[in-house]
């Protein structure tokens, strides 16, 4: 014999059902992501074939995996390349101002 579930469980079951659905994400300003300026895109790139150049590699598996805003000016790009992470400072004008592997 099936137990039977009684008119009020399943309105409890509804409605807690109901409440979970109306959870909403975080506003922008307090997810984690939103707190550290990342370069541009374009930078990003000018840093990847800078480091390619640099590590003799090809450009098409050398990727930026990270970056953040240094000052007003510049930037820190993370790039990784033939099975290393290289640092790259690029400015805002898209200057690669260094390349250097990344610590151990």
């Amino acid at each position: 014999m099936r137990p039977m579930i009684r008119p009020v469980d399943a309105i409890l079951l509804v409605t807690m059902a109901a409440l979970a659905a109306c959870q909403s994400a975080p506003p922008p300003s307090d997810m984690s992501r939103s707190t550290t300026e990342g370069a541009p895109t374009d930078l990003q790139l000018l840093c990847a074939s800078a480091v390619a150049a640099a590590a003799k590699s090809d450009p098409g598996k050398t990727l930026p995996t990270s970056s953040a805003k240094m000052d007003d000016q510049s930037y820190l790009v993370d790039v990784a390349a033939a099975g290393k992470t290289y640092k790259c400072t690029i400015d805002t004008a898209g200057t690669v101002k260094s390349v250097q592997p990344a610590a151990s």
